[in-house]
């Protein structure tokens, strides 16, 4: 019986084939790299003394260097055990969870017809190439090297160019003895119905060949050179050899570079995995300009345990980042998880190491935030939970979202870790007392009650309290102000957002308060939205050391929300934050002075019960501050815990 190519390939990536041969040889434990898929033996086919006998699981494939022997799955047990192919066949299918197909001469053709598919692709994919190369290929060659894409790095990925003709592809391809049933087959001409003549479906576009597992090509990503075109990039169809949702880019090569990276990178396009290959991140793959789908993060966990999900750092980067943390939580098991890294707004991957080099974007992917963090932040983003209620609207939802974990283990942990959040996030209470909130509930300590009525607490966002805005410093002139100050100057479109609260800012004589007036006055003479011009305006004020002083000095304490870099959605949610942490203070302190005046009017208990209260919510207040250092996660700066 003929086996279906694609049925074999389906075992293949479903039976490590460690796991076959580890039932016959003993791995070496000091060469053999088990988390990296990389086992070392000595051979079974002949006696030896030293681990000569090598299985990579990532190829699929073992060899002997001591008496040549190599093959796959397959072959081992036909080889090692005696079996035929067909038997060998059906029980790997067993252990692959496949039922085995039946014979149908129907399949046997079509498989037939996949393998003329694949000799059409792979011509295709040689007329892209010398096209590029040819007088039609000079405004794709300009681009490719407008992009940092060197004459090397095209070659390796396969790059080429559909010329801008309606049969150019179809006259060569027809040439080549290739017959229109499998032109149209292969998803290269548009035709149907009510198209009379078919014609070529890339017409102008630098074309990005799409590989399977075996590095055959399967389809194509083409990207339009004309501006106004109605689909910038523009995929094959779903053909018998193509499948869009459970075909990751660059998966053949990536696969093989993650067993020394320790991880594979998912970013957004071809050319972010090109540029990142080039930059030396080998192991970068892409989904193929659609949302990420489930079989595709299967194919990521096949891999790596945690694959680091890149997105840009744009609201639609943030909602792309969300909707697969959303389809990964019925999907974790142990040692199955995800993290993210937001780039920040309007950069990706491809600028980033251009413009900062290799080492930017190594950085963000080394401090790569794990999925929690980002569900976590989904839910405190932007947040007010100043009362009980909102609080438990909070914890509501947080547990709500926790409980469409499937596995049973990682989603207790889950609870676990949102309960220490949320006790962290409000803060511990004065007095304690221990109390559940029923079963499957979080646990955290209430606070006991306080004289002059209930409590005023005030919690901040995971992303904030990880930042510098609010974080308590020595120097008051480095305070919370002189952040807020400096962020609005630069993020001057939050000036517009919130001018009274920028203009409302009780500040102490000195150049801070200059700053802020020379601002408002450059805002009552004209509307300056641009970060650059604001600044400029101050210098020509002489009031640009100014700024550049506390510029400096915020960046020495890492203050990074209120530096330009920051991504505007990190900046407006730590100046809103911290202006609410400001007023909250003076009013405190306001309050305190109040109460001490009246207990210097003679023995008050009530006085100085209200003098106990208003101290323990200021350091409250301050404790909040003196958190966690680090940047916004859309800037692109996780945080660092202590």
């Amino acid at each position: 019986m003929k086996f279906p190519a694609s049925f074999l390939d389906d075992i293949r990536e479903r039976v490590r084939i460690s796991d076959v041969i580890g039932r016959r040889v003993t791995w070496d434990r000091r060469k053999s790299q088990p988390a990296k898929g990389d086992f070392w033996a000595c051979c079974p086919f002949h006696g030896e003394k030293s681990a000569s006998f090598h299985c990579e699981d990532t190829k699929g494939r073992y060899h002997c260097f001591g008496c040549g022997v190599s093959g796959d799955h397959f072959r081992f047990l036909t080889e090692a055990e005696g079996l035929s192919f067909p038997e060998a066949v059906e029980r790997l299918a067993g252990e692959a969870g496949l039922p085995m197909p039946a014979r149908d001469a129907d399949a046997e053709r079509r498989e037939e017809r996949r393998t003329t598919l694949f000799d059409a692709l792979r011509l295709a994919q040689g007329f892209f190439r010398a096209t590029l190369a040819e007088a039609d290929g000079a405004r794709a060659r300009a681009y490719l090297r407008d992009r940092g894409l060197h004459p090397e790095t095209q070659r390796a990925f396969g790059i080429g160019y559909a010329p801008d003709g309606r049969n150019r592809l179809k006259e060569f391809l027809a040439g080549k003895g290739v017959g229109r049933e499998e032109i149209e087959g292969a998803g290269l001409v548009v035709h149907g119905p009510e198209i009379p003549v078919s014609y070529d479906r890339f017409r102008d576009r630098i074309m990005f060949p799409i590989l399977d597992t075996q590095e055959r090509v399967i389809a194509f990503g083409g990207r339009a050179l004309q501006p106004g075109v109605p689909a910038k990039y523009l995929n094959s169809p779903e053909t018998d050899v193509f499948h869009k949702g459970a075909t990751l880019y660059n998966l053949a090569k990536a696969r093989r570079a993650t067993k020394a990276a320790g991880t594979m990178i998912l970013v957004e396009g071809y050319v972010d995995v090109i540029a990142l290959a080039q930059a030396g991140f080998e192991n970068a793959v892409a989904p193929l300009g659609t949302a990420l789908t489930e079989r595709q993060i299967e194919l990521l966990w096949r891999e790596a345990g945690e694959p680091v999900l890149c997105f840009d750092g744009d609201a639609a980067g943030l909602k792309a980042a969300h909707r697969a943390a959303e389809m990964a939580l019925a999907l974790l098991k142990p040692g199955r998880s995800l993290r993210f890294v937001l780039l920040p707004s309007g950069r990706d991957p491809d600028d980033l190491v251009r413009e900062e080099g290799r080492e930017a974007f190594s950085s963000l992917v080394s401090q790569a935030r794990p999925l929690a963090d980002l569900l976590w932040m989904r839910e405190t983003q932007g947040g007010l939970f100043d009362t009980p209620e909102r609080r438990a609207d909070l914890e509501q939802r947080l547990k709500s979202t926790v409980q469409r974990i499937g596995d049973e283990s990682v989603r207790r942990h889950y609870h676990q870790d949102m309960a220490e959040r949320l006790s962290s996030f409000f803060g511990p209470a004065p007095e304690p007392a221990r109390r559940s909130s029923g079963k499957g509930g979080y646990r955290r300590n209430e606070p006991a009650p306080r004289h002059g009525g209930a409590s005023r607490r005030v919690a901040i966002s995971d992303r904030l309290s990880r930042s510098g805005l609010v974080r308590k410093t020595p120097e008051p002139a480095i305070g919370r102000t002189t952040a807020i100050i400096i962020g609005f100057i630069n993020h001057p479109t939050l000036i517009y957002e919130a001018f009274e609260q920028f203009a409302g800012v009780d500040l102490p004589s000195g150049d801070l308060e200059r700053l802020r007036s020379c601002v408002l006055d450059i805002c009552a003479e004209r509307l300056e939205d641009d970060r650059d011009a604001l600044v400029e305006e101050l210098r020509s004020r002489g009031l640009g050391g100014v700024f550049d002083a506390y510029e400096t000095r915020l960046r020495n304490l890492r203050c990074w929300p209120a530096l330009a870099g920051a991504a505007p959605e990190d900046a407006r949610e730590a100046i809103r934050q911290a202006l609410h942490l400001h007023h909250r203070f003076r009013s405190l302190t306001k309050e305190l002075k109040l109460a001490e005046e009246a207990l210097g009017t003679g023995i008050d208990e009530a006085a100085y019960a209200q003098i106990v209260e208003i101290k323990r919510e200021i350091e409250d207040l301050t404790g909040t501050e003196a958190l966690i250092d680090g940047f916004g996660v859309l800037s692109g700066r996780p945080a660092r815990t202590y």
